[in-house]
């Protein structure tokens, strides 16, 4: 593991504006606490927008000349920062681990998924390339194009604090653009540790910028017009909010919101694969993931069979602090986020649903005041139930049970959520057929979180995502770039005299 870095000490956590740490005197503070243990590791401050303002100034004073370096320039600049990230992905991990509270290994492959999207900007220089065609009409060449938007911005939310800013700022300025990153304050410091190896790569100050804070950055980076776009990843309120806010101020938006993800057992699946993908994806992160498998759809006799191996796993769970290598679930982030899961598994239970593995009221030995909640199992859950309509963001699995996989798809395509969704079958056909008419973004077919490759790109349907472009992959190319089309031609193949037709080829 890496040697600890000075950001992550006792100090405050504070801003990272035009290549350096800036601490405003009397700032608002949160506390940013160890989940694991429900200690307080030390506070963050929370930007106004003055500070926000300063930031989005740096980037925007920094954008004219990093948006006309070569777009080569700029991808060997990723390739250092790419190198850094490597050197320094365990004490990213640490840092993860310590404010998130998911188990290190998670957080090792947290920092690699992130990482995967920096090599794939170190090829931007390929994918800015344009079409050219010459001789569309006579004497005439046409080819396009595709340019910076300018300053642009990143609001993460708390479950992966590497990664899904790492979705966004490696292709937004790698294509030309300044950034400004807005994390969660509840696990800020990978943030910093990020800026500090950009500038370390050689990225010129006020390229990448870090204002900590809560809804008051949000607003004032939504306010400035030099904001040219948003993109957002948290709850599906919040992600409609911003998408109404920046349309109604002239941004360009890309805002993936909530989740639900159905996992469809099918009678001819491999049941102990299906075990292993249930309890890894409804467990895995304590189930904090946006593509989190939250409902099992078991079809025709799949329940009686597979419920008492899901049962004798999850009691099984090994649930304890996350820097120990051995664990499989670490702590949920925060107290407030443990009782409003709790506070849905009670409704579960009063709703009727059957309780097959209560985690509520789970004690880690030595950790008592950690915020813990163990892996939580419910059989004959309804659709009209709200442990089946919210997200609930936790280690929380429903059983649905219904009779054929027309009445699965029915069900997964009803819901207001579209992320992500899996089926499990060694039929081919009900493959093909679920992978063609089911109402979501993202599908695995016997692969339990489908979470694209990063030349692919992440998006959901439906209440899943409010904007038109996927996060990261060529989308990712598009949203942070607008197409420019110029047609030319010269002097001497120009026609004499003024031309009053719309231009046809000729």
């Amino acid at each position: 593991m890496g040697a600890p870095h000075p950001f992550t000490g006792a100090a405050d956590v504070a801003h990272f504006i035009a290549g350096r740490i800036v601490s405003a005197e009397g700032a608002r503070k949160q506390a940013i606490f160890n989940p694991a243990t429900g200690a307080v590791s030390r506070q963050v401050e929370l930007a106004d927008a003055a500070q926000v303002n300063a930031a989005v100034a740096a980037a925007h004073a920094a954008f004219p000349k990093w948006a006309d370096m070569p777009p080569v320039r700029r991808a060997r600049v990723m390739f250092k920062f790419l190198d850094l990230l490597n050197q320094h992905r365990d004490t990213l991990a640490a840092m993860i681990t310590a404010e998130h509270g998911k188990v290190f290994t998670d957080a090792q492959g947290e920092v690699t998924r992130g990482i995967e999207i920096v090599e794939f900007a170190c090829g931007i220089a390929q994918l800015l390339k344009g079409d050219y065609t010459e001789q569309v009409s006579t004497g005439i060449d046409n080819w396009t194009m595709r340019q910076p938007l300018g300053v642009v911005a990143g609001v993460t939310p708390f479950n992966f604090p590497c990664m899904v800013p790492m979705w966004m700022f490696p292709v937004a300025i790698a294509a030309g653009n300044t950034f400004v990153l807005k994390p969660s304050p509840l696990d800020p410091s990978p943030s910093l540790l990020m800026a500090e190896l950009l500038k370390l790569a050689g990225l010129p100050d006020g390229v990448f910028n870090v204002v900590q804070g809560d809804k008051v950055a949000v607003d004032a980076l939504l306010a400035n017009p030099d904001v040219k776009a948003i993109s957002f990843v948290g709850s599906t309120p919040v992600a409609h909010h911003i998408a109404q806010e920046a349309a109604r101020q002239g941004k360009r938006v890309q805002a993936l919101g909530g989740a639900k993800n159905h996992m469809v057992v099918m009678p001819d699946a491999d049941l102990d694969q299906v075990v292993d993908a249930l309890i890894g994806s409804a467990f895995g992160s304590a189930g904090e993931r946006c593509m989190a498998i939250s409902v099992g759809v078991l079809v025709g006799d799949v329940a009686e069979k597979i419920l008492p191996r899901l049962v004798e796993r999850t009691q099984a769970l090994k649930v304890k602090n996350g820097m120990e290598l051995d664990a499989e679930m670490g702590p949920i982030v925060t107290e407030a986020a443990r009782e409003r899961i709790t506070g849905l598994i009670d409704s579960g239970v009063q709703q009727g649903a059957k309780l097959l593995v209560d985690g509520r009221g789970l004690a880690v030995p030595g950790h008592e005041k950690g915020f813990w909640i163990g892996g939580t199992v419910f059989d004959q859950v309804m659709p009209d139930m709200r442990i089946y309509q919210e997200e609930i963001f936790g280690p929380v699995l429903s059983c649905v049970r219904v009779p054929d996989f027309s009445s699965a798809l029915d069900l997964v395509n009803a819901h207001a959520y579209g992320n992500g969704v899996a089926c499990f079958t060694r039929d081919g056909h009900v493959a093909r057929e679920f992978g063609r008419r089911v109402q979501a973004g993202m599908v695995g077919i016997n692969v339990p979180i489908p979470v694209p490759m990063a030349w692919h790109g992440f998006g959901g349907w439906k209440a899943s995502l409010f904007g038109d472009m996927h996060a990261y992959g060529e989308e990712g190319v598009r949203f942070y770039t607008k197409q420019k089309s110029i047609m030319q031609r010269w002097p001497e193949s120009t026609p004499k005299g003024a031309e009053f037709v719309m231009p046809t080829s000729k």
